[in-house]
């Protein structure tokens, strides 16, 4: 029997979603897709490849058993998505895990709760990817690495072995991380960046090799 699903918001990423959900119901039925819901009332009743903005948070309860993906995020809102997730008041076991058939992970990888991989990811032995994170798509995740929760990971982005990334990081599309490096919660990596040592959390770092240019704000 498929499940009830309720994506949030009306963003890209959610509206991305679609395409992984799509491939995944053409292999088997699995996801009732209900609809968006978004807090912003000028969305409602806009579509998206046959699926509708139904309303706000309201949908919540009359659909008090449909499965939520909540995908928000961007780069200039990245450091609000533990905030916004968590302002949804939903227990654990109401998130969905979204992962297109395409990605390629190893028996022992481990993936969160509210988490979307997008088409043809790669996530290798030992590696870890939290609750609420995304991953876009062509972007690899070599052995023993790990994304932290809220983590938002861009396409063509390669992390090398033993990597840890931090909690609430964007990771910008194109970014390359040497082995072994550490990323601190928080921080944004810009597009196109190598990073070569260690950035400290709450940082802005750019460039080749990456350096921080100021500090994120709170």
């Amino acid at each position: 029997m498929s499940k009830q699903l309720l994506l949030f918001p009306f963003s890209g990423n959610a509206r991305e979603a679609l395409i992984s959900i799509f491939a995944i119901n053409s292999i088997r039925p699995e996801w009732e897709i209900v609809g968006f819901f978004d807090d912003d009332h000028s969305v409602h009743g806009n579509d998206c490849c046959g699926t509708k903005v139904l309303g706000g948070r309201e949908l919540l309860g009359a659909y008090d058993g449909a499965y939520v993906l909540a995908v928000p995020g961007s780069p200039k809102g990245y450091l609000r998505r533990k905030a916004i997730i968590d302002g949804l008041c939903l227990d654990k076991s109401r998130f969905a895990t979204i992962i297109h058939p395409s990605v390629m992970r190893a028996p022992d990888a481990t993936i969160g709760y509210n988490t979307l991989l997008m088409p043809n990811v790669f996530v290798s032995c030992g590696s870890r990817i939290g609750n609420h994170c995304i991953v876009l798509p062509n972007t690899v995740l070599a052995h023993d690495s790990s994304i932290g929760d809220y983590g938002c990971i861009g396409s063509n982005v390669s992390i090398s072995g033993s990597v840890g990334i931090g909690p609430e990081c964007y990771i910008g599309s194109g970014v390359k991380i040497r082995e072994n490096i550490r990323i601190g919660e928080r921080t944004l990596v810009g597009l196109g960046s190598n990073v070569l040592s260690d950035i400290e959390q709450g940082t802005v770092a750019v460039g080749n090799p990456a350096r921080a240019i100021r500090k994120c704000a709170s």
